[in-house]
């Protein structure tokens, strides 16, 4: 899958999701550090990228509906450090059950659960 982590999330997680099979790049590798959500969300969807971000911009899932996207990961970590942050996208990205089982979804990570809305076939 096609992966564009935003700047709230730790660059190391590329070299991560590479291990897992992924192609992932960074908002700030793209030159958009501190680009409006505006800017972002059309960058990410035009290069055919899945985008995770902690940014709540992101949580209304009436505005990004599923299947109306490449796909959408929102992380809500009560302590999101670095390493959490690394350990938890990490691990939901380890439990799909396909590199792309998630294109075009809604995914809600939190400390306990990964909550998947797919698109309406």
């Amino acid at each position: 899958m096609k992966i564009k982590l935003d700047e709230n999330l730790p660059a190391t997680l590329v070299g991560i999701l590479a291990i897992l099979g992924h192609d992932a790049d960074t908002v700030v590798d793209e030159g958009l550090k501190g680009e409006p959500d505006e800017v972002v969300w059309p960058a990410a969807q035009n290069d055919g990228r899945f985008l995770i971000t902690q940014d709540l911009d992101f949580s209304d899932i009436r505005k990004f509906a599923p299947g109306t996207h490449r796909g959408l990961m929102l992380v809500r970590l009560r302590m999101p450090s670095q390493s959490a942050l690394e350990q938890r996208v990490s691990e939901a990205f380890a439990e799909m059950r396909s590199k792309d089982a998630w294109v075009g979804a809604f995914v809600v990570v939190s400390d306990r659960k990964v909550r998947v809305t797919l698109p309406s076939m």
